[in-house]
């Protein structure tokens, strides 16, 4: 008797911490782990040819969360699943950057597209954009909800100690840097790749925090829709 009590109150604690897991989504969500950090997938219940999915970034303790519900249900009624992968307050260094592609091989080890659509919000934008000038060719487009794009900016600004603990440099090493580590400047590969790209901002917003200054000499026309008296805000 007392070895069945055990079980049953160990069986308890695994479904509650699976369902309070789930629960921080704003969505139902298969959970699971990739080189010991936290990962998500939401499958659509009738997949699109060819398994497409949408990385989203930030997937953080609070993210995503009720305000993303929305886009998310639109893209699994489409076939379209929604994952993300919760690598902490990183900002796009190359050492987050590769932490990233194992997530992105675990997708793929389990049958989803090799070239996923990444959704970008805010710093999740730095994460995406980071990952997909580093890796090219295993993007299928970039979209981006107020993404930050310049390290000099709000990350350093705003958030030192995360920029320097990703990067493992000091603020005047990643200065000298900057312009082999900001996405702006390393749009080459995703040009000719054929990448494209999609970004939304508030027109209070922080332009030098969001925008991609360089994106038109870089080969992408000018796509970027604002949002009328919208500052820094989830849509």
């Amino acid at each position: 008797m007392k070895c069945m009590n055990v079980r049953m109150v160990v069986a308890f604690g695994l479904l509650a911490a699976s369902t309070f897991a789930v629960s921080n989504l704003p969505l139902p969500a298969e959970i699971f782990d990739v080189n010991g950090r936290r990962a998500f997938v939401m499958q659509p219940e009738k997949p699109a040819a060819g398994s497409p999915w949408v990385w989203y970034a930030p997937t953080l303790h609070s993210y995503p969360h009720h305000s993303q519900r929305y886009y998310f249900e639109q893209l699994l009624e489409h076939g379209i699943a929604v994952a993300g992968y919760d690598l902490g307050e990183v900002r796009g260094a190359p050492v987050s950057s590769k932490a990233f592609t194992g997530f992105y091989d675990a997708m793929v080890v389990k049958g989803y597209s090799p070239k996923p659509v990444l959704l970008g919000q805010s710093r999740g934008g730095l994460m995406m954009l980071c990952w997909a000038f580093r890796n090219p060719d295993k993007v299928g487009a970039f979209a981006g909800i107020y993404p930050v794009c310049n390290i000099a900016s709000w990350p350093l600004q705003r958030s030192k100690p995360s920029v320097l603990a990703d990067y493992g440099m000091s603020e005047e090493e990643i200065m000298k840097k900057l312009d082999l580590l900001n996405p702006s400047e390393n749009l080459d590969g995703l040009v000719k790749a054929g990448v494209p790209m999609f970004i939304i901002h508030g027109d209070s917003d922080r332009p030098d925090s969001i925008r991609l200054p360089r994106w038109q000499t870089r080969g992408y026309r000018k796509n970027e829709p604002l949002m009328n008296t919208h500052g820094h805000g989830s849509i």
